[in-house]
C-alpha cells in the first residue's frame, strides 16, 4: 500500500495545473477565465521533469528523479506517460502511464521486472485536471487562492494554491502550490504538501505544445519474464 500510495502521489505529481500572466493577486475570477481559453487550444504537450521528494520525518531522506512526460487530451479523453531515466544520478528503466482509466508501472532492472496496475477513478479525476485544465475544471475540484504574479525563469506565471475539496483527497494532500503559465495552460513548477513531513516539487523544462507525440509514448514493451500485479 505504501508503494501503490507513492505510485499515484507521483502521478498527481506530474499532472496539476498551469502558469500565467500579471493579474493583480486575488484576481482570481481572471486568472480562471484566462485559463479556460488557453485550454479550448490544448491538445498535447512533452516536457522533461524533474521532481524532488523529501521527507523530514522520521528519517530525513531526498529522492530525485528526471525524465520526460508527455500528455494528450481531447475532450474528456485523456492519457499521460512519464518515462524516468535517473533516479538520483543513477541510470534507470522505469514508466509511469495513465490511459483508459488505467494507471501502469514498469520497472525493470537488477532483480525487477515488473508491470504494476491499479484502477482509481477519483484520482483519474484529479490527474485529467493536468495539463490543459480549463480554470472551470479546477474550480471544480479545488479550493482555489490566487497567490498573484510570479516569474519562473524568463516566464511570468501566477502562483495559485489548491486545496482538495475532496476530504479523502487532502488525508493524502494537504495542498498543491503551482505556478502556472496561464497562456499555454501548463505548470511551470508544482510544490505537493503531503503532511508528515513529505513535499514533492515538481519542475518543468523543455516544453513543447501541441506538437506530435511518439505513438509510443503511452505503452512499454513486456517480454515472457515480466510479472503482473494488480492493485
Amino acid at each position: 500500500m505504501r508503494s501503490m500510495r507513492k505510485f499515484v502521489c507521483f502521478l498527481l505529481a506530474l499532472v496539476a495545473s498551469s502558469p500565467a500572466w500579471s493579474w493583480p493577486a486575488g484576481n482570481l475570477q481572471a486568472t480562471l477565465d484566462k485559463l479556460n481559453r488557453a485550454a479550448k487550444n490544448f491538445r498535447s504537450t512533452s516536457a522533461d521533469f524533474e521532481i524532488v521528494t523529501s521527507q523530514t520525518e522520521p528519517v530525513p531522506d531526498t529522492d530525485v528523479m528526471k525524465g520526460v512526460s508527455c500528455y494528450e487530451r481531447s475532450g474528456s479523453n485523456f492519457q499521460m506517460a512519464a518515462h524516468i531515466q535517473t533516479e538520483n544520478g543513477s541510470p534507470i528503466e522505469k514508466v509511469y502511464t495513465y490511459s483508459g482509466g488505467v494507471f501502469r508501472l514498469l520497472e525493470k532492472g537488477p532483480g525487477i521486472d515488473q508491470v504494476t496496475t491499479s484502477r482509481n477513478p477519483k484520482i483519474a479525476e484529479y490527474l485529467m485536471l493536468g495539463f490543459g485544465a480549463s480554470g472551470s475544471e479546477l474550480a471544480e475540484k479545488w479550493d482555489i487562492s490566487d497567490l498573484g504574479p510570479e516569474k519562473i525563469g524568463d516566464v511570468e506565471t501566477e502562483k495559485l494554491e489548491l486545496v482538495a475539496k475532496d476530504p479523502e483527497a487532502r488525508k493524502h494532500l494537504q495542498k498543491v502550490t503551482v505556478w502556472m503559465d496561464l497562456n499555454r495552460a501548463v505548470s511551470l513548477k508544482q510544490v505537493f504538501d503531503e503532511g508528515q513531513g513529505l513535499s514533492r516539487v515538481s519542475t518543468y523544462s523543455n516544453i513543447k505544445i501541441n506538437q506530435p507525440i511518439p505513438k509510443d509514448a503511452f505503452t512499454f514493451k513486456t517480454d515472457k519474464s515480466t510479472q503482473f500485479i494488480n492493485r
